[in-house]
């Protein structure tokens, strides 16, 4: 199948000011369930772009501005080709059937920063009990449950600014975006001991179940289970990830996932304003 993704984001200040480098992540990461077939994406002003590769592997544009400038514009326009995957096509090695399961220590070496938690409060999620050693349970099965009783717990919020909640303050509220919702269950999976990454991307609602994200980028978490590899949760939507969910950028923290970085220069505080538009299209 073919889709089209067409984005434009509008940053408008009240007089001219300077910019510091702008890193932007907006760039589809390709698998075999998704390739990019086209993509051109724009800068106004005279700006010198540098694609490079972050940490994570994510492509980044790395925008550098050599004038002051009252408006601000990236563009892009890019084809995929996606190819259909089942949120179950997979088959978990013996040791992570159940939970809870300690990861092989080379596979625990490397995944150590994406098992270390962000927080130290406890996270009680209503509705879900989590595996013990005395009592254990079916890894898919348990986390089926913990993003339904996630869906069901944390009502959704449409918050286009702002940094992400902490999980505990998600809790508290009981509604969240998807990056907040993202971040909790972040945080519940490896306070469990999983290993999990937050992704930011854009989400193909052309079904009936998927209604979260409409006209706006999308945030799920992901969890490394030995024999599946990275498989993406969407609590938001109470969904396992299939190839309706495009990553552009995976990381450790809200900042590493963020689709658009960068500040403005000035000797005071100027009055600006910001206007998103994403559009998916079938080709």
């Amino acid at each position: 199948m073919q889709l089209g993704i067409r984005y434009e984001t509008v940053y408008r200040y009240d007089e001219e000011v300077a910019f510091s480098p702008h890193e932007v992540r907006l760039f589809p990461r390709s698998d075999r369930f998704a390739r990019v077939r086209r993509l051109s994406f724009s800068v106004n002003g005279e700006t010198a772009v540098r694609d490079a590769r972050d940490v994570f592997d994510n492509t980044v544009a790395v925008c550098f501005f050599r004038e002051k400038m009252r408006e601000l514009r990236f563009g892009m326009e890019l084809d995929l080709e996606l190819k259909e995957k089942a949120p179950f096509d997979f088959i978990l090695e013996a040791e992570a059937v159940e939970m809870p399961f300690a990861y092989a220590a080379p596979v625990a070496a490397v995944l150590a920063p994406f098992r270390a938690r962000q927080s130290s409060g406890g996270l009680e999620i209503a509705g879900w009990d989590a595996p013990t050693a005395d009592a254990r349970q079916g890894t898919v099965s348990t986390l089926v449950g913990l993003v339904k009783a996630l869906h069901e717990t944390i009502v959704y919020e449409r918050r286009e600014e702002g940094a992400a909640r902490s999980p505990e303050e998600t809790l508290r509220l009981g509604r969240g975006a998807c990056r907040d919702v993202t971040v909790l269950l972040a945080e519940v999976l490896r306070a469990n001991g999983l290993a999990a990454r937050l992704v930011s991307g854009y989400l193909r609602e052309l079904d009936e179940e998927s209604r979260r994200a409409e006209g706006s980028l999308h945030a799920w978490t992901e969890v490394f289970l030995p024999g599946a590899g990275w498989v993406g949760l969407d609590a938001t939507n109470g969904l396992w990830a299939t190839h309706n969910f495009i990553a552009a950028a995976v990381g450790l923290v809200p900042a590493d996932i963020t689709p658009i970085s960068g500040s403005y220069h000035k000797d005071r505080q100027v009055h600006s304003e910001m206007s998103s538009r994403l559009e998916l299209v079938a080709l």
